[in-house]
């Protein structure tokens, strides 16, 4: 895979982190689990343990659930804002991992999670103001949409 490559995808499960933190990584520990993407060998490759995706699983799961309490603060705050460049940046790293490309990944996965937590908080907010102040649609379709996109990435990593 090429380097360029390799860096689009790493932005865009960065971009699926800013969205919902902790779904870029759960689907690259699925996709680890599933052999989509190698990991044997690396510093990331307790990543495809069943342990590591079950709690991954779990606690991405937890996220959709607490993201529609209405005390539930909003992703531009700080702690926030700095759990999704976290997760962004690691699960860029993590996916670039698997071709040699950690620390090039590792960035283009923190600038993803600023455009998905950014970008995302700006068309939910739109589309919730032009549902009639309805969040909980928006939230659910937002839901959907990561975890689509976070699946489409991770199985994109097995087949280019």
């Amino acid at each position: 895979m090429t380097h360029a490559l390799v860096l689009s995808l790493a932005l865009l499960i960065g971009v699926v982190a800013g969205l919902r933190a902790f779904t870029a990584p759960a689907v690259l520990a699925w996709a680890a689990f599933l052999n989509w993407i190698n990991l044997s060998g690396t510093w990331a490759s307790w990543m495809g343990h069943w342990a590591t995706v079950a709690i991954l699983t779990v606690v991405a799961v937890a996220e959709l659930v607490s993201d529609k309490m209405p005390t539930r603060p909003s992703r531009k705050t700080a702690p926030q804002f700095l759990v999704r460049l976290a997760t962004g940046a690691f699960s860029g790293a993590v996916l670039g991992t698997a071709w040699g490309y950690r620390w090039g990944s590792l960035g283009a996965g923190l600038v993803g999670a600023v455009i998905g937590t950014i970008l995302g908080y700006e068309v939910r907010t739109r589309l919730v103001a032009a549902n009639g102040g309805r969040d909980r649609p928006i939230a659910l379709g937002e839901d959907l949409f990561a975890a689509a996109a976070g699946i489409a990435v991770a199985f994109l990593t097995s087949v280019l």
